[in-house]
């Protein structure tokens, strides 16, 4: 799609590529490019990373099999220094989310309309101008919060197997203020569960919010350098513009995979701390 076609400008340009691949599922808006696309990531992560794990030697590694046991050493350092406990599954947990986060905002760097290209071959113009495909599945917020929500329910779990059930439920009852004497305790048993749940519902907003802004944010500087620059007059600087914010952009791409891993880390490691 263009964005000097006769059916609209730059807005229409814009919505078109913000506008997802949609269907119903149990009643309710799904999104089938977000899930298919970071689905079809995680697998290639899989294979990827199991197929050198396969067929490591001892003795000199090759290119591939290099990348990988830097990258994982890399991760074990990083959780090591914040995570003091049994590590044996917070170290895949922290190395999975860095590099399908990873996967996932690396998406944002393919040409913007080269799915549209893709689809023009296959089924035709109208198919290209009738077909949704966003490709960044980090930019739907529905991606981001069903990642965080999935680690919140692991600092839950990781609390009360740390503390158990009835030393879990005492923590929400008498911290962080604490009191001497039954009264003193009862009158701030409020206080302490409104505190302690403003601090569980914000991780996994913050956590949310921080990777879908970065990432949508990103994803829509590359809509407007490519809506604007469309003519071959402004060719040239646009691939300027365009190549300026790529290279920019993987600095985010690359800080905000670290950031969701080392938090979900921090999180999970602030679960079996005893207040």
């Amino acid at each position: 799609m263009s964005a000097e076609s006769s059916q609209g400008g730059l807005t229409e340009y814009i919505e078109h590529h913000l506008t997802h691949n949609t269907g119903t599922v149990f009643g309710g808006s799904f999104h089938w490019d977000s899930w298919l696309v970071s689905l079809g990531l995680g697998l290639i992560f899989v294979l990827w990373f199991g197929l050198v794990a396969r067929r490591a030697t001892s003795g000199v590694p090759g290119k591939g099999q290099a990348f990988v046991e830097i990258v994982v050493e890399w991760v074990e350092t990083n959780v090591k220094d914040v995570f003091h406990g049994d590590r044996r599954f917070i170290a895949p947990l922290a190395l999975t989310i860095f590099m399908w986060v990873l996967f996932m905002n690396t998406m944002d760097l393919l040409p913007l309309d080269l799915p549209g290209a893709i689809i023009g071959l296959i089924g035709g113009e109208e198919a290209r101008h009738h077909t949704y495909l966003r490709v960044v599945p980090t930019a739907d917020v529905n991606t981001t919060f069903a990642m965080s929500i999935a680690v919140f329910f692991l600092t839950i779990f990781y609390s009360i197997k740390a503390k158990g059930l009835g030393g879990w439920t005492m923590e929400l009852f008498t911290a962080p203020f604490h009191a001497e004497g039954a009264l003193g305790k009862i009158a701030l048993i409020i206080p302490n569960i409104v505190l302690n749940l403003v601090e569980y519902i914000s991780k996994p907003v913050s956590l949310a919010m921080r990777l879908f802004g970065n990432m949508y944010g990103g994803e829509l500087v590359f809509m407007l350098i490519a809506g604007l620059f469309t003519s071959w007059l402004f060719f040239l600087p646009g691939v300027l513009f365009g190549a300026a914010w790529a290279i920019f952009h993987i600095l985010i791409i690359l800080l905000q995979a670290y950031i969701f891993m080392m938090l979900t880390v921090v999180y999970i490691s602030m679960a079996h701390d005893h207040h």
